[in-house]
């Protein structure tokens, strides 16, 4: 039987790159002793309140349809956290609540490309903006980002990339997989490409509470920006609420109307209750939260200080985010050999770089998303591997 060709456009290295997750977690399933490290799922658990109130409301019947776009309370409390975050002044007509950003993403892009768009991406990417793009019929248009120059992006090149087909920009910060963060002359400069061209700017944020060492700084409350960014975030990293499933899009109120009908043609709105919970998530403590943050930055520091202490290797120490990208270059295998070497040998799941694009070629990426025990141990397994390759040349 014959499938569409939009088959075609969600497939290719994104997809593939998963294989050596799956293949870890068999062998996990299995018995064996494997540390997977290529998945970014928090070990933490949601906090309680947020776990309790989702009880509470199912106990109290909230079972029913709920409002396309999002309950009130939540598209309110999301509005709040927007302004404190980016400083942009958005009421609930600029929120739509959907099932995750990966949901969130794949509709804007639909609501705003068109076959034979080009969207300018920066390049390592996150592995599902490839089809995400292309579902829509839309090019992506990847930029490199040096990993000598700690995967920065280069204005210079964004502005070579831009075309009279050109319709957005997209951007990750903190940066998966590399963890690198824009600055806020690299927002203010990408802003001012974008009004200069008209073009739209799709921001995913979803890293936005754990950046390490400075503020987050977001493109969407700067001058000129708000009826052309579109924000996208979640509560699964900040909360540990992955499998939950709730993110939003934070953009100009006719992209809310749009979304509106795409909600209506495939989802029908988010649960009530896991909305119920997100209010309290968004409402509650932080401590939790900035605990979380706390813990992954132990973590890159304990991997960086283990990692870029053996000859030879290099790690790039994140700003954001909960990976890390580690330089295995000078072993002389790819990236997916020595993932598959790392795994067959020792034990320990990584992503090859080559997935999230040519400028990762010769990194591995692996998650923070561990205990530290558990990252010591799997330091030690990746330096085995790697001296050991060293060895045999």
């Amino acid at each position: 039987m014959r499938y569409s060709n939009y088959t075609q456009r969600i497939d290719g290295e994104g997809a593939a790159a998963w294989d050596i997750h799956n293949r870890a977690v068999e062998k996990l399933r299995k018995g064996e002793d494997i540390i997977v490290l290529s998945m970014g799922d928090p070990d933490f658990d949601t906090p309680q309140p947020i776990v309790d109130a989702a009880i509470d409301s199912l106990r109290a019947g909230d079972t029913h349809y709920t409002d396309f776009t999002g309950e009130p309370e939540l598209r309110q409390a999301i509005a709040q956290l927007h302004q404190q975050t980016t400083g942009q002044q958005v009421g609930i007509d600029n929120i739509v609540v959907l099932a995750g950003a990966q949901c969130a993403l794949y509709c804007a892009a639909h609501c705003i490309l068109d076959p034979g768009d080009e969207v300018i991406v920066p390049e390592p990417t996150y592995v599902t903006y490839e089809a995400v793009i292309g579902a829509t019929g839309a090019k992506t248009i990847n930029v490199p980002m040096d990993p000598d120059n700690g995967f920065r992006i280069n204005i210079a090149d964004f502005e070579a990339a831009i075309t009279d087909k050109t319709r957005a920009i997209m951007l990750n910060s903190p940066h998966n997989p590399t963890g690198a963060a824009l600055s806020v002359e690299d927002i203010k400069a990408i802003a001012e490409l974008s009004i200069k061209h008209d073009l739209w700017v799709i921001s995913d944020e979803v890293y936005a509470s754990l950046v390490y060492d400075e503020n987050h700084h977001s493109i969407a409350g700067l001058p000129g920006m708000a009826e052309r960014a579109i924000t996208i975030n979640s509560l699964s990293k900040s909360h540990a609420m992955t499998g939950w499933r709730l993110g939003w899009i934070v953009g100009p109120e006719s992209l809310s109307y749009h979304l509106g009908n795409m909600v209506t043609a495939m989802l029908y709105g988010v649960p009530t209750f896991i909305q119920k919970a997100a209010v309290v998530a968004i409402n509650g403590s932080d401590t939790e939260v900035e605990a979380m943050r706390l813990a992954y930055r132990d973590r890159r520091d304990l991997v960086y200080k283990h990692l870029n202490a053996v000859t030879n290797l290099r790690c790039h120490q994140p700003a954001g985010g909960m990976f890390m990208m580690i330089d295995i270059r000078k072993s002389g295998l790819s990236a997916q050999q020595f993932a598959n070497e790392l795994l067959d040998r020792e034990g320990v799941s990584a992503l090859a770089g080559e997935a999230f694009g040519p400028s990762a070629a010769g990194h591995i990426r692996i998650s923070l998303g561990v205990p530290c025990e558990v990252l010591e141990q799997a330091c030690q397994r990746i330096a085995a591997c790697f001296n050991a390759i060293m060895a045999e040349q």
